[in-house]
């Protein structure tokens, strides 16, 4: 398929020049499944910045302008790394491995998903980390790479490289992309390990040089700094953003603020995040070929017919109806009841099609269930992400979408650096300012029990008798923020609760949490309806020992004399890439 981006472009305002009086770095690291990249930009102080990337890497200097390293490292029993990104690649290095007892990792990123319980065959088909390592110092030993890649190539290929190299390496700022189904704990996991890898000190200040950015954000940013096709332009029409990448397949929606003076888009629907991306391709091969090869003589030689389909054949596919090859030994090596002749293994068109359906299909499915939960309408698809650049799956996500009346699009220039460079963008431009929420968050909490109400009824064994005399319930879901909300940056959310207690001590002390749903409830009400599906996302516990001396103002009485009450706000604010939850009570108020 050759839809581009080429043609009729619109862009967007200039960018401004930098303000302030120092001059400061931009880096943006992309860990990929399979391969990482990274972007940066030098602010000037009054010049305008550019998005600039790193395209040279240790071991792969004979490919300038390779844009990506391979996301790979090798171990020793130690627990040192001994090879790195490309240099894990060199020939030779796998008997040099096998001499040394290194251990081979990839494929790590996927160890930090979320509920990994909720895919355990997924967790079966992942590279284990070694014993000795775990996924945060895995991530700190691969960031601290990066680090040193963009430290070499910066002070290598800019002028008087060394002193511009010193002006910046103590006011680095870092953008982190992340696929869009990671929340605070994969956040605070990737922090964790920026601080290890000694990119950051572990304070609040340190902490605040590091900004997080959804691929599926991310790659907005990538396509509009690279022309997004007119019409997505226009006032009230969408754009679904698909990043397909090596191990997830990030779909998001988003569309132009509606009269907005800047350039400013919002998020219109829940993004989604699929474990799709192109590895799982190469893994329901593996399962074929396994199955292929189980009475073969070549059945000792699977991982290496894996890598070759993998580095050739994979790519290269765009008809189902030609026969496929994967050459993986030399002209000796025959085995025709397997279909293998002078070392190339034979394979129908329609088997290799087989291996890349189940991503098609989410991909498919993805994109209409953005549409139905869309706040505008939409008609583009734009393709983005290294996986994207695949013939085959292109074509195929083209020719099941128009037939629905979308118009699908991908850009023709460096689609696998889409997301780092979409990061600096995100730093400097900030297109995007209003969010939606993917589940519903709130808070478990008592409420008062409504004898004309069945489900308070139904759990009436759960109530109890308040210190105010109140008949109440227990484990109710009181929720703050529902699902496919569009969340403004500056929009709080809150809900009001209390703590009761007959002694003033107990008072000054609020410990709360903020609950994720994520089931198909529309509006969970209760801890015992689809128990399973609620997440804890944080604590929040605040000290208040000086309330004490002020107990007067929160005392009560009811049906056994006198109690202390303290209300109290639970804020949240979604607007960020970065959940943020607070807590406010009054206090001196009579």
């Amino acid at each position: 398929m050759k839809g581009t981006m080429s043609n009729s472009l619109i862009t967007m305002l200039p960018r401004p020049p930098v303000h302030g009086s120092s001059r400061k770095l931009v880096l943006a690291f992309d860990i990929g499944t399979t391969f990482s990249g990274i972007s940066y930009s030098i602010l000037d102080p009054g010049q305008i910045p550019e998005v600039k990337g790193v395209t040279r890497f240790p071991a792969q200097e004979h490919a300038s302008g390779s844009s990506k390293i391979p996301t790979v490292l090798y171990y020793d029993q130690a627990g040192e790394v001994r090879a790195i990104g490309a240099e894990a690649m060199n020939e030779g290095i796998f008997e040099e491995a096998e001499d040394g007892g290194w251990m081979k990792v990839e494929w790590f990123k996927l160890h930090l998903r979320p509920n990994p319980q909720s895919n355990l065959d997924i967790s079966k088909q992942l590279p284990p980390l070694p014993p000795n390592k775990t996924i945060v110092q895995v991530f700190a030993d691969f960031l601290r790479y990066l680090f040193q890649c963009a430290d070499s190539y910066i002070q290598q290929t800019h002028a008087n490289g060394h002193v511009l190299w010193a002006s910046v390496e103590h006011d680095i700022d870092y953008v982190l992309s992340h696929p869009n189904g990671w929340e605070g704990f994969q956040q605070a996991q990737m922090r964790k390990a920026a601080v290890l890898a000694g990119l950051i000190p572990d304070d609040a200040t340190g902490h605040s040089r590091i900004s997080f950015v959804t691929e599926g954000e991310a790659s907005l940013h990538f396509s509009i700094e690279n022309g997004l096709p007119p019409d997505v332009m226009k006032t009230g029409e969408g754009v679904i953003i698909v990043d397909a990448g090596g191990g997830t397949i990030d779909v998001s929606a988003y569309g132009r603020v509606p009269n907005s003076i800047e350039d400013a888009f919002e998020e219109i629907a829940p993004p989604q995040c699929h474990l799709h991306g192109s590895i799982f391709v190469s893994l329901q091969a593996s399962e074929f070929l396994s199955n292929h090869l189980s009475d073969s003589v070549f059945r000792g030689d699977l991982d290496t017919i894996v890598q070759a389909f993998d580095a050739t054949t994979k790519l290269r596919f765009r008809n189902k109806t030609e026969p496929q090859f994967i050459k993986f030994g030399s002209t000796r090596d025959n085995e025709p009841e397997s279909n293998i002749r002078y070392g190339q293994l034979k394979l129908s068109g329609f088997e290799v099609a087989a291996f890349f359906e189940p991503s098609v299909a989410c991909i498919l499915k993805a994109v209409k269930e953005q549409h139905r939960l869309a706040h505008q309408p939409i008609k583009h698809v734009v393709l983005v992400g290294g996986f994207s650049s695949n013939d085959w799956l292109c074509s195929q996500i083209k020719a099941g979408l128009e037939v629905f009346g979308y118009k699908v699009v991908r850009p023709d220039n460096h689609l696998n650096k889409a997301v780092a460079d979409g990061a600096i963008s995100f730093y400097l431009d900030h297109y995007v300012q209003t969010r939606v929420s993917r589940y519903t968050y709130g808070h478990f909490c008592s409420t008062t029990f409504n004898p004309y109400d069945p489900e308070h009824v139904k759990r009436e064994r759960n109530t109890y008798i308040s210190l105010g005399g109140k008949k109440r319930v227990r484990d109710s879901f009181s929720i703050i923020l529902p699902k496919n909300v569009q969340v403004s940056e500056t929009k709080e959310f809150y809900r009001s609760y209390h703590i009761s207690s007959d002694s003033a001590e107990e008072m000054c002390y609020i410990s709360t949490s903020v609950w994720v749903y994520r089931g198909e409830i529309e509006t969970p009400r209760w801890e015992d309806e689809d128990k399973e599906m609620y997440d804890r996302l944080c604590r929040i516990e605040v000290d208040l020992p000086h309330l004490k001396d002020q107990a007067r103002d929160f005392e009560k009485y009811g049906l056994d004399g006198k109690y202390y009450e303290l209300s109290y706000r639970i804020i949240l604010l979604f607007g960020l890439t970065e959940l943020k939850a607070q807590v406010s009570w009054k206090e001196k108020v009579s």
